[in-house]
């Protein structure tokens, strides 16, 4: 999707077409200060002064003395580099700095890097013990005149401090896109990534899997959401486990469906059904999220959906759009409930920026969650954070 990145003006380079300027890189490692509980949305604290964008969020629960730190990534920039950055609160997400950065060459010299995401691994995989954090991402959209796109993936044995290249996903065969990739460890152990597919000649987009014993060499791309129709665009997947041992996949369908949220979930977190499948739509009240949505499951087994736009029937932003999380019963297949979101844009649009993707994460206990989401400051996309309960 052409709102993926922005433009990066800096370094008058061209990452994405829908364009914005933001300012460079500059305030790395500075703790911000951020707000506790509230019953509405809270005050949203920067998380950085200049650009992140595409947060995720993880709490540590497989790592020992460190379970229970919060760790989160942002893409960003250095020069004309695109870098992951890696920052963690040891205080529930009241508080973050950053403790690390990812620096790809695929993504060095303006050669385009998108969509982060970040993930603890809960077994062993191969060699990648329990409490291995991983962080993946899609690289190369401008090389040219010939790109051929990668999804290449890293890894840290000290809790997001320090890093090192893994191994490559996927490699485009044609200068197709391949974007938004998403982890998982599927119920029989192996190391499953999907991610979005623009490579198939016979389908706009579509979003797949591969899987992996070792987290080196991985499988053939499978379907996962393909639809007949070559226009449609599914894509953006999110995939987290659920208490009860089965998973849960939000996605967006872009098309002519106009980028309406959908949830498919599996048994096993490798089998979702049917490709051509649409999935369900959760609403409330006649409204319904669209694009870039993610979902967080809570210990209770219910489920926080977010998208980028809160709509009505007609696809026109509804009450409450940029301020609202949906929380559906039994894993999302159950009824819903909107809630409030701990941080407001209310300006949320169908862009690359306001409301793009926001991170969630529950707390251990309790009905609070901690948001992560970017809007601008001015010229600049800023990734801000808090925390509020959801009841």
């Amino acid at each position: 999707m052409d709102k993926r990145i922005p433009v990066y003006a800096a370094a008058a380079l061209l990452l994405g077409g829908a364009g914005a300027a933001v300012a460079a890189a500059g305030s790395d490692g500075q703790r911000a200060v951020g707000a506790g509980n509230a019953a509405r949305a809270a005050t949203a604290t920067p998380l950085r002064t200049d650009t992140g964008l595409y947060p995720r969020v993880v709490r540590l629960a497989h790592s020992g003395s460190a379970n229970g730190r919060v760790i989160a990534s942002v893409v960003t920039f250095s020069g004309n580099a695109g870098i992951g950055s890696v920052y963690e609160s040891d205080d529930a997400g009241k508080t973050f700095r950053q403790i690390g950065s990812i620096a790809d060459p695929s993504g060095s010299g303006g050669k385009g890097t998108c969509c982060g995401t970040l993930y603890e691994l809960p077994k062993k995989v191969g060699a990648n013990q329990a409490g291995t954090l991983l962080w993946a991402a899609a690289f190369g959209k401008n090389v040219k005149p010939n790109r051929r796109m990668t999804i290449r993936l890293w890894r840290s044995l000290d809790h997001g401090r320090t890093w090192s290249y893994l191994s490559t996903v996927v490699k485009a065969k044609t200068t197709g896109g391949l974007w938004e990739p998403e982890l998982t460890v599927s119920s029989d152990g192996r190391l499953a990534a999907f991610y979005s597919d623009e490579t198939d000649p016979r389908h706009s987009q579509k979003i797949v899997r591969v899987r992996s014993s070792d987290g080196r060499k991985w499988s053939a791309p499978t379907n996962t959401v393909s639809l007949a129709a070559k226009a449609e665009r599914p894509g953006m997947p999110v995939v987290r486990r659920l208490p009860n041992g089965h998973y849960a996949m939000s996605y967006e369908l872009c098309g002519s469906r106009k980028c309406e949220v959908r949830l498919r979930t599996s048994a096993n977190g490798w089998s979702w059904g049917t490709a051509t499948a649409l999935g369900t739509r959760p609403a409330v009240g006649g409204r319904h999220f669209a694009h870039a949505p993610t979902i967080a499951p809570r210990p209770d087994g219910s489920l926080l959906l977010v998208g980028q736009m809160l709509v009505d029937a007609s696809g026109k932003a509804a009450p409450g759009n940029g301020r609202t999380l949906f929380v559906g019963t039994k894993g999302g297949t159950g009824t819903w409930r909107a809630a409030t979101a701990p941080v407001a844009v209310p300006d949320a649009r169908d862009e690359y920026c306001p409301n793009y993707s926001s991170a969630l994460l529950p707390a251990a206990t309790g009905t609070s969650v901690l948001e992560i989401a970017t809007d601008y400051a001015g010229k600049v996309c800023r990734p801000s954070f808090a925390t509020a309960t959801t009841g």
